[in-house]
């Protein structure tokens, strides 16, 4: 099994309280998963680089899907100094002014928004434009991971955990019976597949997560919109 690491730090209080929060913008579908054909560590399993791995993947949500190769994203992290550790509101700055560069184009970020992440209509809306850059306590979330290290692993009954130190993608919404098959898994045995759930990527994967789940280990969200703007 590859090692993982983290490497958030949380975003300074002035950016967070200073920040544009994002309102209900026209329709929110009953149900969405953004669900790339390929996923990578993109260096997450070698770096604490889980903040610039999450720009990648928001980059592979893109119609038609836009794979950042592993050597960019540790050398764009490498030359921003964000290689072993960044805060989630400079890593989406630095992407807004110049991301990802590969085969003659240049991958920004458009401009971006926090999120109330405990509302679940304002949330789900957010990800109905793209998905949303959350910045999370992460040791609830990789024993599970740990134990089922492929896309449709589980995460629920988690508890509050205030030690944002991860950063994850929210990539859809739904009932984990219909999240899990759309990740071709079962929802396992004793658990209610009318439960809501968001899809959530992480190390090379798509997860699904209860609600309250996702509120008690959450600590900031953002949506980019455009996720992505090519150049």
């Amino acid at each position: 099994m590859p090692p993982v690491l983290r490497g958030a730090i949380p975003s300074p209080r002035a950016r967070l309280a200073a920040a544009i929060p994002h309102g209900i913008v026209g329709p929110t579908p009953p149900q969405l998963l953004y669900n790339p054909s390929k996923l990578s560590f993109w260096g997450n399993n070698q770096y604490g680089d889980c903040v610039t791995a999450e720009e990648a993947f928001g980059k592979a949500c893109h119609v038609p899907e836009i794979l950042i190769s592993d050597q960019e994203v540790e050398a764009w992290a490498k030359q921003h100094n964000v290689l072993n550790g960044a805060n989630l509101v400079e890593v989406l700055d630095w992407m807004v002014a110049k991301g990802f560069v590969q085969g003659g184009h240049t991958y920004d970020d458009g401009p971006f928004n926090s999120v109330n992440w405990t509302n679940a209509a304002i949330l789900q809306n957010a990800i109905a434009h793209g998905p949303v850059k959350i910045g999370i306590a992460a040791n609830q979330l990789e024993p599970v991971w740990q134990a089922h290290p492929s896309s449709g692993w589980f995460a629920t009954g988690f508890k509050q955990d205030n030690a944002e130190d991860h950063c994850v993608s929210l990539c859809g919404y739904g009932t984990f019976a219909w999240l899990a098959s759309q990740l071709k898994v079962q929802v396992p045995q004793g658990v209610n597949g009318a439960t809501p759930g968001y899809g959530m990527f992480t190390w090379s994967t798509i997860g699904i997560i209860d609600h309250p789940s996702m509120v008690a280990i959450t600590h900031e969200a953002w949506l980019r919109n455009p996720t992505t703007v090519v150049k």
